[in-house]
């Protein structure tokens, strides 16, 4: 990506703010010709750096690039003439398109008005964007003058009037709109995820960062860029590198007032204690908001029923509505908190403990005691720990995971060294976890480690250390880390060892380690009763349940789960699923989460898809009812993986997008690998090769880093189901082969059988079916334990694909008719498209027409276009066409297509294209291959040719 005219070389690529900004890609550009955006966000959140980096991802023509002058705010259309100016005095750095009629610049004596000020606007950018679109980026436009800023707002809600012109403005939007803007479309900056952070710090840094440092910073920040490398730059080297000890607080008063840039100073007292009454009642809350009425309570209380108590607050920091209050900005919040000292922080909560009843009342009387406990009233201190710390764990007080944490870690500094604070800690860290905030989590889990009195203390503190591990960090790690815990706690708490001995086998299994899950699963079978004996016959016919007793406890779940995992590996398929089942058929609405995430895994393991959405769908309603934001992302992608192999692709990608977002707002890459995977695999069916590319990418990055081998063989699978349906079957049986094979560089165990029947179609279209009968014997051995409903119908597929032709027939129509009992459309539309193509070949057209036109129908309902695509081209081959179009008629091709098209047959090449058409050169490549099979052409001269001759053949009525 090179930018064309205001931009620097070195400026990064737009990114989501999902992702890390080190990800080397191209990126859309946020807007396009004849749209407008507004980019807003609170201080610090990096929005002259958006512009620089949407500049970047503009190919499509020239930017043009100006920053307000504040100096110049009171000179009426000062702004408009500095931006026309750059129209008719370009440079080397902001080169335009010379005036056609006149000069664009407006002479300092011209007088002007509403009208003239738009009609000059809108000729010189009509003008500069009449040989390829431009995007105008105005930074800090609020601090234009009125006249300026009513122009550029009238050209925002309508910039299509000034020709092919992109438009980005920024201003705060940590205050009022500016009314002149009102209209335009905002594009608001959410805090970077904490993913996105670490590789902000690791660009900055060059990766030299001691790890535990980066992720202080991380979590100190909250997700500010400005603030993130403030921090990082306020540190030694020898901080920086872990050798010194880092300043508590990292963010003090003095640098969050800088960064905060609208932290007023100019306040009266009576503001002053209004604003910090309000940022101390919205301490800790979960969406940044507290009630207005017990403010307004505890403000009396502290003026004595003063003009403070009215709770008329400046309307740039404070916003009030529906009987709560929030801060524009969490900065300046953050600002006004620390400078305002202890003492009056300290009276603040005294004053608001008055008003508020519960765990908060309890919570805001704990801040008012002095910060550090040996200076606290020794018996008051330590009754309002106990008291803080049973009102935390009592699951009848309403309170969010988070709101708990809060309690049980002040209870802690509330009390002395010992088990107690210990044991406080280790609560706080459990709810640490479930509120999604790991890193708070292992920063009181260093603390449990260091000062735990006894085994189990320890043991708790691994196992949460684990559990930690297992959603972020190296799996290989985590399983050592839950061993540990388990054996820790196997003498003292035998239910948390099960937990730890089941967190250890999932790490394994994250890890691809069969032998690493057998010794986990298999350790202390002896203790929990007679195992079923091995060779029991395979498959879900088999009696589920028969005279079992129904698991009545958590416990029960969690040793039937590990039964059913061990029995799976030993390949006792049967007992498998009569220990999987009664996990399944355990779970219930309202149940704890771990349980209905338990009964999910379960169900997809036995292939009872409608069992896993079910479970899927109670844990995601549970973790968002009790406010356990590290259970969404897990949820999310047990139901996106149900969806996958159920062929609803597009609801699959849907909950994987959710799943992505939730795991990096709950810092879990792990899990934001297997949302990458899920949605590669989905972009697969879409035939969006450029998503799937993306998508893999990341997966990959985070699998290879933390050693997630069932999410890297995903994503690769995706990549080759991509190859498959874009018609490169050579290509996708290369990639597959080492996939599915029996070698080291097999893929997952509970991968690649899923990957078969695409290694088997891609080897037989490629003309290599004599090296995929080996393995179709394995699938069959994984058809008939029916845990996949689609296997016995691919199973028949396979075999008709490497079937001699008096066979191929009759086992193709077979497979549909298992289709018709298993479901999904395209698993079935695969089959009648192969179908369909053997028959062609053959020279049964009728017949070939009848299943290409059935495949088309199936691909197109489930959305997977590639395969559609492919299908049509069939059908053009057997000398019909979807929709009647004639083969080589421009009319079968796409709008998106034709445009490609009426392109090439001027001359342009595929890198002119993309950057006419704002997309990628993969993205037209894979286009005009498309194209190419539609129209029957073989190079860009015959398509040009066909062009000139449809466009001089009349059409027929």
């Amino acid at each position: 990506m090179t930018g064309q005219t205001t931009v620097r070389h070195t400026a990064p690529a737009v990114v989501r703010r999902d992702r890390p900004t080190a990800v080397p890609e191209r990126a859309e550009a946020p807007v396009a010709a004849g749209e407008a955006r507004l980019v807003t966000g609170e201080p610090g959140c990096g929005r002259s750096r958006f512009l620089n980096r949407a500049a970047r991802a503009f190919t499509a023509g020239p930017v043009v690039h100006v920053r307000a002058d504040p100096a110049a705010a009171t000179v009426p259309y000062a702004g408009l003439r500095a931006l026309l100016g750059l129209f008719a005095e370009p440079n080397a750095h902001r080169p335009a398109a010379p005036p056609r009629n006149g000069r664009h610049a407006l002479d300092p004596l011209d007088p002007l008005d509403a009208p003239s000020a738009d009609a000059a606007l809108r000729s010189a950018l009509r003008t500069a964007s009449a040989d390829c679109p431009l995007l105008v980026c105005v930074d800090d436009a609020h601090l234009w003058d009125p006249a300026s800023r009513a122009a550029l707002g009238r050209l925002g809600r309508d910039p299509r009037a000034a020709g092919a012109v992109a438009l980005l403005l920024t201003a705060p939007g940590h205050r009022p709109l500016v009314p002149e803007f009102a209209g335009i479309p905002p594009l608001r900056l959410d805090p970077l995820t904490a993913a996105a952070s670490a590789a902000l710090l690791d660009e900055e840094t060059g990766g030299s960062l001691d790890r535990g440092v980066r992720d202080d910073l991380v979590a100190e920040a909250e997700g500010n860029p400005a603030l993130l490398l403030a921090l990082l730059r306020s540190l030694t080297p020898a901080q920086l590198r872990g050798r010194a000890p880092l300043p508590r607080p990292l963010a003090d008063a003095e640098l969050l007032t800088g960064l905060a840039g609208g932290c007023p100073s100019a306040l009266t007292a009576e503001e002053e204690q209004v604003l910090l009454t309000a940022a101390a009642a919205v301490r800790e809350a979960e969406d940044g908001s507290a009630a207005v009425a017990p403010v307004r309570r505890a403000l009396a209380r502290l003026t004595g029923g003063a003009p403070a108590a009215r709770l008329d607050p400046p309307p740039d920091l404070l916003v009030l509505g529906d009987g709560r209050l929030r801060f524009r900005s969490a900065l300046v919040c953050r600002a006004l908190y620390a400078r305002a000292g202890e003492r009056g922080r300290r009276a603040a909560h005294r004053a608001l403990a008055a008003q508020e009843t519960g765990l908060p009342g309890l919570l805001h009387h704990a801040w008012a005691e002095p910060a550090d406990a040996a200076t606290a009233t020794d018996g008051a201190a330590a009754a309002l720990a106990t008291a803080l710390a049973a009102a935390a764990a009592d699951p009848a007080v309403p309170a969010s995971p988070r709101l708990r944490c809060a309690a049980l870690a002040r209870a802690a500094d509330l009390t002395g060294d010992g088990r107690d604070q210990a044991r406080h800690r280790l609560a706080a860290a459990q709810q640490a976890l479930l509120a999604g905030q790991p890193h708070r989590a292992l920063r009181l889990l260093d603390a449990v480690r260091t000062g735990a009195p006894d085994a189990e203390l320890r043991g708790g503190a691994e196992l949460l250390r684990g559990a930690a591990l297992l959603r972020d960090g190296p799996v290989d790690e985590a399983r050592a880390t839950l061993l540990l815990a388990k054996s820790l706690l196997g003498a003292h708490a035998p239910a948390s060892a099960l937990a730890a001995t089941l967190g250890a086998a999932d790490a394994a299994w994250a890890a691809g380690d069969v032998p690493g899950c057998l010794e986990a699963l298999a350790e202390g079978r002896g203790e929990e009763g007679r195992e079923e004996p091995s060779g029991t016959p395979a498959g879900p016919g088999a009696a589920p349940g028969d005279h079992a007793a129904p698991l009545t406890s958590g416990d029960d779940v969690l040793r039937e789960h590990r039964r059913g995992m061990l029995a799976l590996l030993e390949r006792r398929f049967g007992a498998a699923v009569r220990s999987l089942r009664r996990v399944v058929d355990a779970a219930a609405p309202g149940d704890r989460v771990e349980t209905l995430l338990r009964a999910a895994a379960a169900a997809l393991l036995m292939g009872d898809l409608v069992g896993a959405r079910g479970a899927a769908t109670a844990a995601l309603v549970a973790a968002r009812t009790q406010g356990e934001a590290a259970a969404l992302g897990p949820a999310l992608e047990y139901l996106a993986y149900t969806e996958l192999r159920a062929g609803r692709h597009g609801l699959a990608r849907t909950h994987a997008e959710e799943g992505l977002r939730a795991a990096h707002r709950a810092g879990q890459r792990n899990t934001a690998a297997h949302h990458h995977a899920a949605q590669a695999l989905a972009a697969s069916i879409d035939g969006d090769a450029d998503a799937v590319a993306r998508h893999v990418r990341h997966a990959q990055d985070i699998s290879l880093r933390h050693g997630l081998a069932q999410a890297a063989t995903l994503a690769e699978w995706a990549l080759a189901r991509a190859d498959l349906g874009d018609g490169r079957p050579a290509e996708a049986a290369d990639r597959l082969g080492p996939l599915v094979r029996p070698g080291p560089g097999r893929g997952h165990f509970a991968v690649w059988m899923l990957a078969v029947p695409c290694f088997v179609e891609a080897a037989a279209r490629a003309g290599r079916g004599g090296s995929a009968g080996p393995v179709v014997e394995e699938f069959a051995e994984w058809a008939r334990f029916g845990a996949d409903p689609q296997a016995p119908a691919q199973l028949l597929r396979c075999r008709a694909l490497l079937a001699p032709p008096d066979r191929a027939d009759g086992l193709y129509e077979s497979a549909l008719a298992l289709h018709d009992t298993a479901g999904g459309d395209f698993e079935r539309a695969r089959t009648e498209f192969l179908y369909g193509q053997w028959l062609r070949r053959r020279r049964r057209l009728r017949e070939a027409r009848d299943r290409l036109g059935a495949a088309l129908v199936g691909f197109e309902r489930c959305g997977a276009r590639a395969w559609a695509e492919q299908a049509r081209a069939e059908l053009r081959a057997n000398g019909t066409s979807a929709g009647g179009a004639r083969a080589g008629d421009l009319s079968a091709l796409t709008p998106q297509q034709l445009r490609i098209v009426h392109h090439v047959a001027g001359g342009a090449t595929n890198r002119e294209i993309a950057q006419a058409l704002t997309v990628s050169t993969r993205t037209v490549d894979y286009h005009l291959r498309k194209v190419f099979a539609a129209l029957g052409v073989r190079s860009r001269v015959e398509l040009a040719r066909l062009v000139e001759q449809t466009e001089k053949t009349p059409a027929h009525p």
